[in-house]
């Protein structure tokens, strides 16, 4: 395997695990799409959406500077347009990455006002939020007595180790 800079296989592995839990959750009913247990943000799909809308704004926001104004009343979006967001997305915080110098910030509007924040914050809350997220379409898979994808580090160099990368 090729060495990668660190922030690039982080990343890396953010896409493929992302894309894993999307893929094992095409093939649910609507059903088992609209099932939530407490303690999670929501239904699977409503938390698939918000994973996918909030890397949208975060990608946003890195490369631009301006937050994603998705408009209030756009449909949901479907099970193929968000595997094509996130690959979109993923690709992008894979080049971004390596390119966001310690100093880089945004002005991002909060409660209080305007402020600073660092590309590299934005970076961090990028894969918490969807790790986060992950945990918990992964904890109503397993209530629904449905497998979920092992989307974990060693599970990626395996995986990576097997395609001969």
């Amino acid at each position: 395997m090729p060495p990668q800079p660190t922030l690039v296989t982080l990343f890396q592995h953010h896409l493929w695990a992302n894309l894993r839990l999307f893929e094992r959750c095409q093939g649910l009913t609507d059903a088992q799409l609209d099932t939530t247990v407490v303690g999670t943000y929501g239904s699977i799909r409503d938390t698939l959406q918000h994973i996918v809308v909030a890397e949208q704004s975060y990608v946003s926001r890195i490369s631009t500077g301006q937050r994603l104004q998705r408009p209030s009343d756009a449909p949901p979006l479907t099970m193929p347009e968000m595997l094509a967001s996130l690959r979109r997305t993923g690709d992008e915080l894979i080049a971004w990455a390596p390119k966001v110098a310690p100093e880089d910030a945004v002005t991002i509007e909060w409660d209080s006002g305007p402020r600073e924040v660092p590309k590299a914050i934005l970076l961090t809350q990028t894969i918490n939020h969807a790790t986060e997220h992950r945990s918990q379409i992964m904890t109503i898979l397993t209530q629904l007595g449905i497998e979920p994808p092992e989307v974990d580090g060693w599970t990626y160099f395996d995986e990576l180790v097997r395609q001969g990368i």
